[in-house]
């Protein structure tokens, strides 16, 4: 079995296939900074079908690899996996176990606090520690009116979720630290639900890479005809605000916030959106932020470098004409 030191810092490395979503990989960079502060091992655990994949993770700086590998966990299923989780954490005591705020993330990282007894903090925008080596995580909130820093001194592990793009992928250096197989004890009771076929998506997209972002809100009224075409144009994305997501205007995916991606694009176009403190978060990684909004008053022009007090329309369609030209 894996020797990990009791007080360790742990990532839960999500997969997609073989392969790592990147806010994992953004965690460990951020963790192995956490871990050497501390003086403590860095841990990355991943769960699936077979092992060998953890091999990847070795090149991300941690000491320990740790594979749950069983046939149950083939694909993810909340009660499997928290019952396989939550197993190995008893059993090794880590300190803080950090994951990614994905739709299995918080799910996941929702049961394992409740199996665990301890507490979670969620959609953490920004981590530090205290005088007493405690972690913080930062959280917008009551409106936009506070940032809070919330902490856990009591209870183990110290659970939080992060978005994605929070923090910066780091470079793959040279393979460290060991990789252990467990086999979990694991029956068909374990099991939540039953996949019965699966459709994919499609086409998905990646927000937290794109250098250009065209953004629509709730002054669009719904028709993302023009910010598309204005994307599309400038070789970037669409992303969205919460109302617009919400209203069915544009795919969740492409929403920015405190409950969507953390954004670093080199330019980001608000076209509509007021400027909400769970929204700007998303953009404040952004070198260029250029903000449309018809209210003088907008909070979201605290935020621009550009600010244009007007309507959207006419000023998304004197940029498309600019561009085809």
């Amino acid at each position: 079995m894996i020797d990990v030191r009791e007080g360790g810092i742990w990532v839960y490395a999500e997969r997609r296939g073989d392969s790592f979503l990147p806010v994992s990989l953004e965690l460990m960079g951020k963790a192995r900074e956490i871990a050497d502060r501390l003086g403590v091992e860095l841990t990355a655990l991943t769960v699936g079908r077979d092992g060998g994949a953890g091999a990847q993770l070795r090149r991300y700086g941690p000491d320990h690899v740790l594979e749950l590998a069983h046939p149950l966990l083939t694909t993810y299923d909340a009660k499997a996996y928290a019952t396989a989780i939550s197993a190995e954490l008893r059993r090794s005591k880590p300190s803080t176990l950090l994951l990614g705020a994905t739709r299995n993330g918080q799910d996941l990282a929702g049961r394992l606090a409740i199996r665990m007894r301890t507490g979670l903090t969620a959609h953490v925008t920004a981590l530090e520690l205290d005088d007493r080596q405690n972690l913080i995580g930062w959280v917008p909130g009551f409106g936009g009116g506070i940032e809070a820093g919330v902490s856990c001194p009591v209870r183990r592990p110290q659970m939080v979720t992060v978005k994605p793009g929070v923090f910066p992928l780091p470079e793959s250096g040279t393979p460290t630290g060991d990789v252990t197989k467990v086999v979990p004890e694991l029956s068909e009771k374990d099991v939540g639900s039953r996949r019965i076929s699966f459709e994919p998506k499609g086409s998905t997209v990646d927000l937290t890479r794109a250098g250009v972002i065209v953004v629509g809100g709730r002054g669009t009224g719904g028709d993302f005809t023009r910010i598309e075409r204005l994307a599309h144009l400038l070789g970037g994305e669409v992303g969205a605000t919460r109302v617009a997501t919400d209203a069915g205007w544009v795919e969740r995916d492409r929403m920015i916030g405190q409950t969507g991606v953390i954004t670093h694009p080199e330019l980001a176009l608000v076209f509509g959106a007021s400027g909400a403190v769970q929204f700007t978060v998303g953009i404040e990684g952004a070198n260029t932020v250029i903000a449309v909004n018809r209210d003088p008053a907008a909070p979201i022009f605290d935020h621009a470098d550009l600010g244009i007090v007007g309507d959207l329309g006419p000023v998304v369609d004197s940029l498309l004409r600019a561009l085809a030209a």
